[in-house]
């Protein structure tokens, strides 16, 4: 029986004299209005609370944009709400189902819980719902009370992706009653497919190689949406977990959505996987995007943040068209949940929605609990508000703890003796994550909640074998975290704000200098760009010139090692060692056995001098109680930014 759009209030409404949107107030008869509400990359927030600072916060939780969705309701006609992926990994809650609690026929995911409480009325797959493997995958969304669908991931492939075996529902056709404008009740048929970035396949090898592969989405895309049409889809909406790139397709792409937008019969797209917000300043300028218009390959489209920091709207008006229905006018928005003013203070603009709280706060304070206990110590603050500018200390304990993990492993192999290196990056470093955004573990008793932090992914650990050239490459990919300095250039920004933290790797058992005079050898996919450039100089190793033909062991994480970042030596192909336990669990093993940790970084890597030149970069303001206390880089106070960081001045 088909279910009435915008009858499934999960609580009683508290905007009953709620204005209604000029779609639903205008429609005549033969006219509706319908509201299509997205959330995406949640990644467990649920709750709005930092496990890892142990503190509510006011940025994030699905909990707040829940008092969104009540309003968005209550403004509209017709409603539906649906979620687009990267659900379930991305804080201590999610490691507490996948690590201690586990998935049994008895338990609900609190996440699957609180989209159940919420009323989602679809859902697809992000990549890190692959990263505690299919099994814990599989028995999450078997409590769904709301399809799931996911047409590009293949259990068994046929010669089309018609013809394919899909581990989940390539797509579902929704039939439901929409009321007019004349109060009138009509069916309508309501398309979703899914889509999750093919490199699912190179970041979570382990769990999926020989289980199933992946198909381009655009290709997929272009097979299932006629089938969809033949049945009777009135609109198509895509949820595609992947963000706006390149407008034109290219296969295996992971970022989609623009070229997706042009396939033909899909009508809505649902973007995300990018952590941004479209419409938004991020994308004014982009190729392929209308900002102004919210449309995304010229279909109305939207991507709503991350950690429930906004809801992505896309109102259709849409009118009668024989027996079916199509879209006259639209219109898009991505609502957030909080204000952020001039001087940096957060105003939060909803509160919790007490239904999401209450599904899901037994596994909330059992996540607080797990948190909170105690591994060992550590006699040295770990902070990394200067991870991007100098050696640091919070990247340096998990190079500590990867190379002697990886020791271990190499005794008895045939790289025994071989030299052991080991790449680190810092993942909390300001950013999209905001002036909060960072490590800071105080002197004392150190927590799994700081581990936690300290590495943010269940990676798991694997070693590669490089030679002393590709580690030079590595390292040129790696500075492409910095912008190109004009020697004698005042104040010149020092970030790329679209290189992110994560791939920029500090290579511990080498010492080196980057020269920011140079160009950066690669360009933001990995690719090669400036052939001579030569960021990286000054590289030695046991203080000799690196020889770029002696062999080297990294250690590093299933993502680098199979592809993910593009960087030279790290493709899948020269993986030596797979290891069963992730960084984080070897980082709380040799803090277990090492007792009290001193994370001292060891300064192995510095910025080539540059006389009469200075550079800004920004940090969070819990800097100002470290600035002091480098040696390695000389910063001074510059100032505050409007997005509430801290300025700091480099004299290079």
């Amino acid at each position: 029986m088909p279910i009435t759009l915008n009858r499934r209030h999960f609580l009683a409404s508290t905007a009953a004299f709620a204005t209604l949107h000029p779609y639903s107030a205008s429609a005549q008869a033969g006219q509706a209005h319908l509201r299509l509400m997205e959330t995406t990359d949640i990644h467990v927030h649920v709750w709005p609370y930092d496990y890892y600072a142990d503190r509510s916060v006011d940025t994030l939780g699905l909990s707040r944009t829940a008092s969104l969705v009540e309003q968005i309701r209550a403004e509209s006609t017709n409603a539906m709400l649906f979620d687009n992926g990267d659900y379930l990994q991305g804080n201590p809650m999610g490691d507490y189902m996948a690590y201690e609690k586990g998935m049994d026929d008895e338990t609900v995911h609190p996440i699957i819980a609180a989209f159940n409480a919420l009323g989602v009325e679809g859902a697809t797959v992000g990549n890190h719902e692959f990263n505690y493997g299919l099994d814990f995958l599989m028995k999450s969304v078997d409590d769904t009370n709301f399809p799931v669908v996911l047409a590009n991931v293949v259990t068994s492939e046929g010669a089309t992706p018609l013809e394919d075996e899909t581990l989940l529902p390539p797509y579902v056709i929704l039939d439901r009653e929409i009321t007019d404008g004349a109060g009138e009740t009509a069916p309508i048929k309501i398309g979703i497919i899914g889509f999750t970035p093919p490199q699912i396949m190179n970041w979570d090898r382990k769990n999926l190689e020989g289980r199933v592969t992946v198909r381009d989405i655009v290709e997929t895309a272009q097979a299932y949406v006629p089938q969809m049409k033949d049945e009777g889809a009135d609109i198509i909406i895509a949820l595609a977990h992947s963000g706006i790139g390149a407008a034109d397709h290219e296969p295996g792409m992971e970022n989609a959505a623009i070229p997706l937008g042009g396939v033909d019969g899909i009508d809505v797209i649902f973007s995300g996987h990018s952590h941004r917000v479209f419409p938004g300043p991020d994308y004014a300028e982009w190729p392929g995007v209308d900002n102004e218009a919210g449309t995304i390959g010229g279909k109305p489209g939207v991507m709503a943040g991350f950690w429930g920091s906004h809801m992505g709207l896309v109102d259709l008006m849409l009118e009668r068209d024989g027996d079916g229905w199509r879209i006259a006018d639209f219109s898009v928005e991505a609502r957030p949940i909080t204000q952020r003013a001039e001087d940096g203070d957060v105003t939060a603009l909803v509160e919790d929605q007490e239904a999401v709280l209450e599904a899901t706060q037994h596994e909330h304070d059992a996540t607080l609990d797990y948190v909170r206990a105690e591994v060992g110590m550590t006699d040295a603050p770990l902070y990394s508000y200067f991870a991007l500018v100098a050696d640091d200390p919070s990247v340096q304990i998990v190079s500590n703890a990867q190379t002697w993990y990886v020791q271990q492993q190499m005794v008895g192999t045939d790289y025994e003796g071989l030299p052991i290196l080991s790449a680190a990056a810092p993942f909390k470093a300001g950013g999209r994550g905001g002036p909060d955004y960072f490590t800071d573990v105080p002197k004392g008793p150190v927590a799994i909640k700081n581990v936690a932090d300290l590495y943010l992914y269940p990676n798991t650990v694997r070693a590669v074998k490089v030679t002393g050239a590709q580690v030079k490459d590595w390292l040129e990919r790696s500075a492409g975290m910095f912008n190109q300095i004009e020697p004698g250039a005042q104040d010149a920004q020092l970030l790329n704000p679209d290189f992110p933290s994560y791939n920029f790797d500090v290579i511990d058992g080498l010492t080196y200098r980057i020269d920011l005079s140079e160009p950066s050898k690669f360009d933001a996919d990995g690719g090669m760009l400036n052939p001579d450039a030569n960021r990286i100089t000054d590289l030695r190793f046991e203080g000799e010139p690196i020889d770029p033909a002696q062999e080297f062991i990294v250690a590093t994480n299933n993502y680098r090692a199979s592809g993910g970042g593009s960087f030279p030596g790290a493709d899948g192909s020269t993986v030596i060692f797979e290891g069963p336990d992730t960084n984080r669990d070897v980082i709380v093993r040799y803090i277990v056995e090492q007792g009290t940790i001193s994370p001292e970084a060891d300064a192995n890597w510095s910025f080539a001098p540059m006389d009469g030149t200075s550079v800004l970069f920004e940090t969070g303001p819990g800097a100002a109680e470290y600035a002091a206390t480098l040696e390695s880089v000389n910063v001074t106070p510059a100032g505050n930014t409007d997005a509430g960081f801290a300025l700091y001045r480099i004299a290079l």
